[in-house]
This record gives structure tokens, sequence and C-alpha cells, in this order.
């Protein structure tokens, strides 16, 4: 047989969206899907938003991309907004969340070789997290399933137990340069960590001068109801990667950092040919302009808690199929008593309901942040459907 003409690495499924309207993707044949899926937490304006619309438009027909070798007004509109609602000093502009991931492994390396401590270069990782496809990415999880087929694996990461400090402490060597951590866990099975746990980690990184590195590529961008999740654990970190959200769609992704962990960024260390394009920074730009306000963050924690809510209410309905809802904002796990992904496949294919599957028996309610009472009405009518009708398989 031969090989398709997209490598066949995804188990594609039947659906193929050829549209999309606000919070509905619509196949080739004119069905309607309930979108909770977001492209994996990507679409958060919906899929017809017209001021990100717009905004790709009007910089398309102007100018898409000339490079990093000269000035980007656009690059510096984008970072300066960042840099006024984070933490942060300082943006590098990827295409993607793996990219940005991997600058903030760099980053926090360089941190410690600018300053002569050139052992140091370990970065303490969590079961179960996701980081991204790419080498260095992969090495950074404990995943043996991303493994497979791709040894050997990169040098200098340990793994220690998700939300587990004092694991964390003991780990802590003469060649750590700090830790990388999803503040919560998205492909993990939507894991939030405690906050005895992120606040532990930055008083053990302030003690022994590590980077405190947060992949906040999933969870940022308003998604939990605050711009970035970190800010829910009154904490400050050194570092952050960002990707999904903040594009709407477009790819972009971004390194967040302070002026101290950015010290071995230096001229020459690091590149991106598309990195930071006009068009990338148009969409970045509308985006941040659509989310970054209050009035818009608490629409999200509102709606999320009220999703939880009804959520929590309706599984003990179902007491053989769900177990608890867990995760923040409008980023949300329904964990099962069953294996999650056939249920999952039913509400797809039956009930026209898209979600995602995540590990720990998950499946993650991801919606565009600009949904309505409407739409939350339509979700749990098709929730309600399709744990009535579904039949749990029989174990083979």
């Amino acid at each position: 047989m031969a090989i398709t003409p997209l490598m066949p690495v995804y188990p594609r499924c039947g659906v193929r969206p050829v549209r999309g309207d606000h919070c509905h993707l619509i196949d080739e044949d004119g069905t309607r899907y309930l979108d909770f899926a977001s492209g994996i937490a990507v679409n958060l304006l919906g899929h017809s938003h017209p001021g990100l619309i717009g905004a790709i438009q009007k910089q398309a027909g102007t100018l898409m991309h000339v490079s990093n070798l000269y000035g980007s007004p656009q690059g510096e509109k984008l970072a300066q907004m960042l840099v006024d609602n984070t933490f942060a000093d300082t943006v590098f502009f990827t295409n993607s969340g793996a990219e940005a991931v991997e600058t903030a492994i760099k980053t926090a390396r360089a941190y410690h070789q600018s300053i002569g401590n050139e052992d140091r270069y370990e970065l303490i990782t969590f079961t179960n997290a996701f980081h991204g496809r790419t080498m260095a990415t992969i090495s950074a999880s404990n995943q043996e399933k991303m493994h497979k087929g791709f040894m050997p694996l990169l040098e200098g990461f340990k793994y220690c137990e998700f939300d587990d400090l004092e694991m964390a402490k003991s780990l802590i060597g003469p060649k750590t340069a700090g830790f990388l951590v999803e503040p919560i866990q998205g492909e993990g099975g939507i894991r939030p960590a405690s906050d005895e746990f992120m606040q532990g980690l930055r008083a053990l990184a302030d003690e022994h001068d590590l980077m405190l590195v947060l992949d906040e590529v999933q969870c940022g961008v308003a998604r939990t109801g605050t711009l970035y999740a970190y800010e829910q654990y009154g904490i400050v970190p050194d570092i952050v990667a960002t990707a999904k959200g903040i594009g709407g769609g477009f790819p972009l992704g971004a390194c967040l950092a302070t002026e101290k962990a950015a010290r071995g960024m230096t001229f020459g260390t690091h590149g991106s040919t598309y990195g930071g394009n006009p068009l990338a920074m148009a969409a970045g730009t509308a985006v941040m302009e659509a989310v970054a306000n209050e009035e818009f963050l608490a629409s999200v924690r509102d709606k999320g808690e009220r999703i939880r809510t009804r959520l929590e209410q309706f599984i003990g309905n179902y007491p053989d199929l769900f177990e608890l809802v867990r995760g923040k904002g409008l980023m949300l796990g329904l964990k099962m008593k069953v294996e999650s992904r056939p249920f999952f496949v039913h509400l797809r294919d039956n009930h026209q309901l898209m979600m995602v599957a995540a590990g720990d028996n998950t499946l993650r309610l991801l919606p565009p942040l600009v949904i309505g009472d409407e739409e939350i009405d339509e979700f749990f009518d098709k929730l309600s459907a399709g744990a009535a009708d579904y039949v749990i398989p029989e174990a083979s």
C-alpha cells in the first residue's frame, strides 16, 4: 500500500472541516459541530472573529514577511503589549509552542553559562508532561510513547513526580539549571499544580539561583481566566513559553523572560527566519487587544465557573461514567471512570460535539473563550444526550 501524500503520523478521523462559524465547525457535507476543542486551545476567539480576521487581511495586503535582519515595528508593538501585561522584560517570537519551549530551555541554560556556571544545564521536569515534539522537548518528557523510534534522547533532563515538592527538592544537584513545569498539565489530563507546589518551586529556585521555567503553551493567554496561569499562584516566573491561543489560529509562539533570565541571549545566540513575521504579529496584536483586559478575563472566569458547576451536578446522574471535574477557567477536564476515548468518539460522531481526549481518562473542554449562553446550553444538551445513549464497550 502506497504512503499517503500527508505523512501518516496522525490517526485522522472522518470529520473534514471546511468552514468555521463562531463556535462551530462545518464539515464538507454541511454537518455542524459544536467546537469545544478550539484546535487544541488555539481558536480562543472562535472561527469568525472580525477583529482577528480584519487584522490578518489588512496585514496580508501590506507586508507578510521580511526576516529579522531589519527593524520590526510590528514585533516591537506586540512585544511591548506582552511586557506591559506580564512579568516579562523581553520577548522572543517563534512559530510554535515547541519552538517557544526550546527557546525557554536555551535561555535557562544560557543564563547559567553567562555567569560562568557551565556545568549547570539540567532541567528538572515532571511526569506526564507534554512540552512538544522536537528532540529537546520529547527528551524533557518522561513519556516512553513519545521516545519510541527517536532514541537516543538528549541529555540534560531529570524527571520528577508532578506536584511532589519534596522529590523536586531532592533532585537538585550541582548540574541543576532550573525547573520546567506546566502549571496546569494539558495532555496529562487537565491537572492543576497545587499552590504549595508552585510556590515551593519558586522558593527553591530563589534559594539555589535556578530558573523557574513555565510551559504555558496550553494554559496561557486568558484560557484560565487570567492572562497567564502563573498569576493565580501568586508567583513570578523567570521564563514562560507561550503559543496556541496567542495567535488565535495563526501559528505563533513566544518565549517571555526577565532581564536577568535573558542575560545569556545575546546577538547571534538564537534566531528564527519566520519568527515574529508581520502577519503573525498582526494576529497576536489583535488577540491581545481582545483578551488583555479585566472585562474579558472576568467573563472567562464566570463562564468557566458556570460550566464547572453544571458539570459537577451533571456527572452525579452518571456515576458509572464520570469521576470528577478539574481545571481553571475555560480549561476544564472531565475525568471518566471508563476509557475516555470511545466516549469522545461517540460524542463526535453521534452528537456533533468536539472535545479533546487527554491522559488519565480525561476529556478536555477547551471551548472558544467567546462562547455565550446559547453555546453552553447546546454543549450540555449534546453531552447529556451522549451520556444517555452511550453503551460502555465490553472489555476484550
